[in-house]
Formats: C-alpha cells, sequence, structure tokens
C-alpha cells in the first residue's frame, strides 16, 4: 500500500473514532438532561383574542392540584410552554410517588383545551378512569392518577 492511501485509512479511522465519541456523549446528554421543548414566543405578532375567545379561555383551567399523594395541597399554575411531571428534577411538578417514572406526563395547552401525552412511563397515566397515550384532552375538573398520585386541574 501507497503512503498516501495509508494515511487516508488513518484520517478515516480517526474520523469514525470522533464521530462515535459525540454520538456517545449526545445521547449520554440526551439520557441526563432530557430533550428540549421548543414553544413560541409570544413577540409581537400574537393577535387581539376576540370577546368569544377571552370567554372561552376563562373558564379553562388555570392551576394543577395535587389532591392525593404525598405532595397533596400542592398547587402549579399552568402557562403556555406546558408543564412536566415525574420524578426528575428538571420537571415543574416533582413527585415523591414510587409508581411515576421520571419524566412521566407533559400538560399543554391546545387551541380550545389543555392536553396531556404520556411520556411512555412504565405504569402509565390514567386520566378519568381511562388509561391515556397521548394528545388525552383535560377538561376542568379532570382527575389524572399517576401511581398513589391524583392531579386534578382547576380554575
Amino acid at each position: 500500500m501507497g503512503e498516501l492511501t495509508l494515511n487516508l485509512v488513518r484520517l478515516g479511522v480517526i474520523v469514525l473514532l470522533w464521530a462515535f465519541i459525540f454520538s456517545v456523549v449526545g445521547t449520554l446528554r440526551g439520557d441526563l438532561y432530557g430533550t428540549r421543548v421548543m414553544t413560541r414566543s409570544a413577540g409581537p405578532a400574537r393577535r387581539r383574542e376576540s370577546r368569544g375567545e377571552r370567554k372561552q379561555r376563562k373558564h379553562q383551567p388555570t392551576h394543577l392540584v395535587v389532591t392525593e399523594g404525598g405532595l397533596r395541597g400542592t398547587s402549579i399554575p399552568l402557562h403556555e410552554g406546558g408543564l412536566l411531571v415525574g420524578r426528575n428534577p428538571e420537571c415543574s411538578l416533582v413527585l415523591t410517588d414510587d409508581y411515576a417514572s421520571g419524566r412521566h406526563l407533559r400538560i399543554y395547552p391546545g387551541a380550545d383545551a389543555w392536553y396531556a401525552d404520556d411520556l411512555g412511563s412504565t405504569n402509565g397515566t390514567v386520566v378519568n378512569g381511562e388509561r391515556i397515550g397521548t394528545g388525552a384532552r383535560l377538561d376542568p375538573g379532570a382527575q389524572i392518577r399517576i401511581g398513589q398520585t391524583v392531579l386534578e386541574l382547576r380554575r
């Protein structure tokens, strides 16, 4: 083999090694810190609400309240960026329930209501007696059960 070919093979091996190292670091970073949820900013392009939209929004829930479990009585305001619920410290509501996953549930606003996604938890999430997956509509007063913890949407 020529000297040029040998140097190209060495360079290729080094590039592949670095690509492998960066992929491992990226995977570890995702496992440790989770994924980012990008939201739109409410900048100057925001339009004015009509009277009907304001009236509809007035009847929407504004807080998530823990009604059963170790954190009973805890209340968290709902905001446009949504909420993460789970055992990880990065979550908006950090549960102490042994049946909750690290990143268990995501609650986010839709056009007409709040919605919930189970984030692939081991024990699942139950809303008003039914196990959910993604895109479950949450009406005011909805009961969300995660293990032994019960959450409720309130105005």
